[in-house]
């Protein structure tokens, strides 16, 4: 670790050792006063190359930063040692967040585990001395205790620490297992989960258990909660259509739809479509409407044929004649319009009938008739106001689902309330609908977890994989060192109540 001291416009650097204060409590200091706003050299010393140029030393060490990103290369900060957090040089991606509480908790541990080692070791040396000068019996009973609580809370010091780093610096085997095994330790514990955690049967129980739809139903069916998710879904509608780029959307538009539109034939859709038509008899309705409209335009433009015939009408021929000739065929029409209204049998609708069955047949099966269709269809998509149509499809949808969305009043909204709180009230009364959303449910996250068990797993040993060796032991001791003094304790009581059966026993065989 490195901590930056002040004094008058010096400051220097100190490097402190890894070594446990809990046993030796070893620091070395390397002092390099440098001038505080020193160089940019100095400044990227401790925070990188783009961080705190230009500024002064207090400036690189914010009180309020708690985030600690040592360099790997760096020996770890002593656990005693006064620290400002923030000043460690370089970072490193997978940086942890300190706890000051839980640190102090885990200084004081370790310094009450040090207490009893220390205590055994002054207890021993007063016993030891006293026992060599003629001191009564109990002092070898003690002395024997004191030595054997030494060593197990040696032993206990060393196993502790060998889990987090070498023991006073010396790389002995076997020791630093954390820094050395994380990746190790990262695929056991990945395999673990997966396999303990991610199986298809434990997840299963586990979400039956907690009865989702029942809760969801009773939570929905709560006057209030069915606007709440009204509201919230109409907040997210509105971001995304906000987010979403209408060039973009409208790109989409044309390729998955005018495109399909385009390529799809009309012809032989239209043709079935038809068909279908006529074999219901549906068209005759149509056939009707336009009968009606014939009569109806033939009985009230009276004076309009009489004008076409008398235009049609030779140069030569009297007026009296003409009009005779135009009542006639006024008349003429007026009863061809009427028979075809009122005659469902009448030739001209058999006739219509059986155009429109060729025709239809004419769409699905000629190439000619298919042709021609298709050239309509090019045309017709062609066609300026078409175009303009296609391009404001977006905006218009896009604009019409953003006054729905952001009007509480809005049909919409009104319906998908109604819809989630009539969903709610039959979850909250139905068993059946509540058991089969379950097992959906229930399916889809054992397939989830049968198949990707795997992929999920390995982002434990992935990020543990990340993680620098050091920074990764610092962590883990920072969660459970404090409990792990534990056993140092216990170690050098447990020790001197063995040394004191044993001295014991060994007295009562000589």
């Amino acid at each position: 670790m490195v901590r930056f001291t002040e004094a008058g416009d010096m400051t220097s650097v100190t490097h402190v050792s890894p070594i446990d204060h809990g046993c030796s409590g070893g620091v070395t200091r390397d002092p390099a006063p440098r001038r505080a706003g020193g160089t940019l050299e100095d400044v990227q010393t401790a925070h990188g190359p783009d961080r705190g140029a230009g500024r002064s030393a207090p400036e690189l060490d914010p009180p309020t930063d708690p985030v600690l990103r040592p360099v790997p290369a760096l020996p770890a900060a002593d656990e005693d040692a006064p620290r400002r957090p923030g000043v460690v040089p370089g970072a490193t991606p997978t940086g942890f967040v300190d706890d000051p509480e839980k640190r102090a908790r885990l200084r004081r541990m370790k310094a009450v585990a040090l207490g009893f080692l220390l205590g055994a070791a002054v207890v021993w040396v007063v016993f030891l001395l006293w026992e060599n000068n003629g001191g009564p019996a109990f002092t070898g009973y003690v002395r024997a205790a004191a030595e054997a609580g030494m060593v197990g809370g040696l032993a206990d010091w060393f196993a502790v620490t060998a889990l987090f780093r070498h023991p006073l610096g010396i790389k002995i085997p076997h020791t630093a297992l954390i820094p050395r095994k994380k990746d190790q330790l990262g695929a056991s514990l990945s395999g673990f989960v997966g396999e303990n955690f991610l199986a298809p049967r434990v997840v299963g129980e586990k979400l039956r258990a907690a009865q989702i739809s029942a809760r969801l139903g009773g939570w929905l069916a709560t006057p209030g909660n069915a606007e709440r998710v009204t509201a919230e879904l109409a907040t997210v509608v509105r971001g995304a259509v906000t987010v979403l780029r209408d060039d973009e959307i409208q790109a989409v538009v044309d390729q998955a739809v005018t495109r399909r539109v385009v390529a799809q034939p009309w012809g032989p859709p239209l043709g079935r479509l038809l068909a279908g038509v006529l074999a219901d008899g549906s068209h005759r309705r149509l056939v009707d409407l336009i009968c009606d409209r014939a009569y109806d335009w033939v009985r009230n433009n009276h004076e309009t044929v009489m004008a076409l015939v008398s235009k049609q009408a030779p140069s030569w021929s009297p007026r009296f004649v003409d009009g005779i000739i135009a009542d006639r065929l006024y008349a003429e029409a007026l009863s061809f319009a009427w028979a075809v209204k009122a005659d469902q049998e009448h030739p001209l609708r058999k006739a219509i009938d059986r155009f429109l069955v060729s025709f239809a047949g004419d769409l699905q099966d000629d190439p000619d008739t298919g042709e021609r269709v298709e050239a309509i269809k090019q045309q017709l998509l062609e066609h300026p106001d078409v175009q303009a149509l296609i391009s404001r499809a977006w905006a218009t949808g896009k604009a019409m689902l953003l006054d729905a969305a952001e009007d509480p009043s809005s049909q919409l909204r009104l319906r998908f309330t109604d819809g989630i709180a009539r969903f709610g009230e039959r979850l909250d009364t139905e068993q059946d609908l509540r058991d089969k959303i379950d097992g959906w449910i229930v399916d889809a996250a054992s397939y989830v977890v049968g198949n990707y068990s795997k992929e999920i797993s390995t982002l434990i040993s992935d990020t543990v994989s990340r993680w620098d060796g050091h920074e990764t032991s610092r962590k883990v001791e920072l969660q459970v060192g404090r409990d792990l003094q534990f056993i140092r304790i216990n170690g050098t009581l447990v020790g001197a109540l063995a040394g004191l059966i044993i001295y014991s026993v060994g007295e009562l065989l000589v």
